[in-house]
């Protein structure tokens, strides 16, 4: 199933997600007719239980997928939208039409109007599911009003909306987890697209008469970065444990901890290898060197999941050895 589902989303998304067609979503394209092949691919409710019109999956089988769009920087929110749609109906709230972004984090309500200064996938999702004082809130994306967060090629976006158009949906604990679990999939999907750029690079730029990829330095540099990406990927596979569609805690927490913690180091070292060119617009990896950056710190960094890795093992009282064992691999 895994195999079968991931090459049916790596086709998907070569298609349709183009490098070419996420610069004109970056400059303000519209992002419906991408989103529009996923949704009918139906990848969307690929977690939703088949009673409720959904494919059924558990949550490792949609790590494939969300590799896939990580790998190919899909440029709408379906990592999210799976974990949204599967907790939505899992708790027996109504399900949108539409993609679905999860805010964790940054939104307020302020007066009469709720509020947040970055909200992430802000330019090309449908609906926000937001946490919001301790409840879940949705919001739909055409009710806001949404400003550029000054960040360059940033699909996130500050917005605001009447308090009139929000809908809360009750107790919304668990969404800082579904958004750690979904950024942990799509960064080691991009961390593993950027590991193959760089050894394509490094195999084909030639400098003193041989490709750079066959000096010391540059195969030292580029070890570093095979067990950052494949550290990633682990972490990953870890976060998307958990039954009904739903992640644990713990896993989520030091899935998007790891990932985020690796980032920088693969996007550093990419781009020290690549020189000048990598950093060019018309050169492929600084879209997604820029999107790993942004990923790393949404929906909580590595410094804020290693806290609550923390403050889960403090509360327990157990060595580190025994809290990795029961609490966060089940294991006696």
């Amino acid at each position: 199933m895994d195999s079968l589902l991931g090459d049916a989303a790596e086709r998907l998304f070569a298609q349709t997600c183009t490098p070419a067609l996420i610069r004109g979503i970056e400059q303000d394209q519209s992002a419906a007719q991408a989103w529009q092949a996923c949704e009918d691919a139906g990848f969307g409710d690929a977690l939703v239980p088949e009673s409720q019109g959904g494919a059924g999956l558990d949550l490792p089988d949609a790590l494939p997928v969300v590799l896939a769009a990580g790998r190919h920087l899909c440029p709408y929110p379906i990592a999210h939208t799976m974990l949204a749609r599967a907790w939505l109906a899992l708790t027996g709230r109504p399900r949108p039409t539409g993609s679905i972004t999860l805010a964790p984090h940054g939104l307020a309500i302020q007066g009469t109007r709720v509020t947040g200064a970055s909200v992430p996938w802000m330019r090309v999702a449908d609906h926000v599911l937001a946490h919001i004082n301790g409840q879940a809130w949705l919001l739909p994306a055409q009710a806001g009003h949404v400003q550029p967060n000054g960040v360059h090629g940033s699909l996130d976006g500050e917005a605001s909306w009447a308090l009139a158009d929000a809908h809360c949906l009750g107790n919304g604990s668990p969404l800082d987890e579904l958004a750690a679990t979904a950024y942990a999939g799509l960064m080691a999907g991009a961390m593993d697209r950027v590991l193959a750029l760089t050894l394509d690079y490094a195999n084909t730029r030639a400098q003193f008469g041989k490709p750079i990829g066959r000096f010391q330095a540059v195969q030292q540099q580029i070890s570093v970065m095979a067990e950052q990406v494949w550290a990633a990927r682990m972490a990953a596979q870890l976060a998307f444990q958990g039954q009904g569609g739903l992640p644990q805690a713990m896993l989520a927490a030091v899935g998007k901890a790891r990932a985020s913690q690796a980032a920088p180091m693969v996007a550093d070292i990419a781009h020290a290898v690549h020189g000048a060119i990598g950093v060019t617009a018309e050169f492929d990896l600084q879209l997604y060197t820029r999107r790993l950056r942004e990923w790393r710190l949404a929906g909580g960094s590595e410094s804020h999941w290693h806290e609550r890795v923390g403050a889960h093992a403090l509360a327990g009282g157990a060595d580190a050895l025994t809290c990795l064992r029961t609490t966060l691999c089940g294991n006696a």
